[in-house]
């Protein structure tokens, strides 16, 4: 059944603000949304007049932060209000407070939310205008190649403060990690992970004096945001390194000192025995530190028939390769070396939304 419009509730964190959020908040009621909650994110006292008019308007819920606690933290004080209040909300719509989202952006996610699906939508920046600022353009687009290389989706705007999702979300956002400008790259990758659909709407693409009002901290929060990008992909390739080295140490163990005096074979022998203790190894720790899954019998099955796939597909691949393009057999190494580094990625892709896959909970 198709939902009202303005059945959203609209949700803003704040940090200091300028006049321009009162009126942005009137222009959204004049539009037909009527509940807003504004997290007070630690502002000054100066700015407690902007809020105190803004808790005054009708439909208006201000919570404030005594101290600045970051934007996740914001977001997640107002998923918990209104998860407690607001139950008859067909969902929530996030918009940044510095004038960059337009009423008639929120209302396009607002019409999106309305058809009742359980999808993340994505105010989605258009980054090829020329207002852009250049740092802006490179930056996000960078971040969106890095996304879909990690995570298989490409999302044109991994930035945008502009999003909406449905009420039964609440529990999954409040759950996710991250305080500040991270968490909202952090709800991308457990979306991801937990096969939630991601639908990028293309709103107006807005930079007032080169974005001089944001709160993003270039090189800080730059970093915090591609530590979480990668930060499970360098886990997972230093668990990787580990298990390599577990497997060529029991290798030569076996090869040069408990099997040395064994005949034929021996090679064989001490091949299987060293990958059946390596990949063991390279699942539980897969399992607990780079994806950090419950996992149960299912999970290791998934990673067993990845392992096995993956095997095959790079011995059938460099085979087929070589022959179909006629390259000498010296090469067939390097060709070897390529295969092998894209099935890697595709094995950090399968493992992180298929075997390791997060649990997708509506609570």
């Amino acid at each position: 059944m198709k939902l009202e419009p303005t059945n959203a509730v609209i949700l803003i964190p704040s940090l200091e603000p300028d006049e321009r959020l009162p009126v942005y908040v009137r222009a959204l009621m004049d539009k037909g949304f009527s509940r807003f909650v504004i997290v007070d994110d630690g502002s000054s006292e100066k700015y407690q007049d902007i809020f105190s008019r803004l808790d005054a308007m009708e439909g208006v819920t201000v919570l404030h932060h005594e101290v600045n606690k970051g934007k996740g933290v914001a977001l997640k004080t107002g998923y918990a209000h209104i998860q407690q209040a607001m139950p008859d909300a067909s969902g929530v719509i996030t918009a940044d407070a510095d004038g960059q989202h337009t009423v008639d952006d929120c209302w396009q996610l607002a019409e999106a939310l309305a058809e009742g699906k359980d999808e993340l939508y994505l105010g989605s920046r258009d980054f090829n205008l020329e207002n852009v600022p250049p740092k802006s353009r490179f930056g996000n687009k960078i971040t969106s190649a890095v996304f879909k290389l990690l995570y298989g989706q490409w999302l044109p705007d991994t930035q945008t403060g502009l999003r909406a999702f449905p009420f039964r979300r609440l529990g999954f956002m409040q759950q996710v990690k991250g305080d500040r400008f991270e968490y909202e790259m952090n709800v991308l990758i457990a979306c991801a992970r937990a096969n939630i659909p991601m639908v990028p709407i293309t709103i107006e693409t807005i930079y007032e004096n080169e974005n001089a009002g944001t709160h993003f901290h270039p090189i800080r929060d730059s970093y915090r945001i591609y530590k979480v990008i990668l930060g499970s992909f360098i886990l997972f390739m230093g668990a990787s390194i580990i298990s390599f080295l577990i497997d060529n140490g029991v290798f030569a163990i076996l090869e040069n000192f408990i099997l040395a005096g064994m005949g034929s074979g021996r090679e064989i022998l001490s091949t299987v025995i060293a990958r059946l203790i390596s990949a063991p190894c390279n699942f539980l720790l897969n399992k607990n530190f780079v994806f950090k899954s419950k996992g149960d019998k299912q999970t290791f099955i998934r990673y067993v028939i990845l392992a096995v796939c993956l095997l095959l597909a790079s011995a059938v691949g460099v085979e087929l390769i070589v022959k179909l393009l006629h390259f000498a057999p010296a090469l067939a190494s390097i060709v070897k070396l390529v295969v092998d580094a894209l099935l890697y990625l595709v094995s950090y892709r399968v493992q992180n939304r298929w075997v390791f896959r997060q649990e997708d909970s509506h609570e």
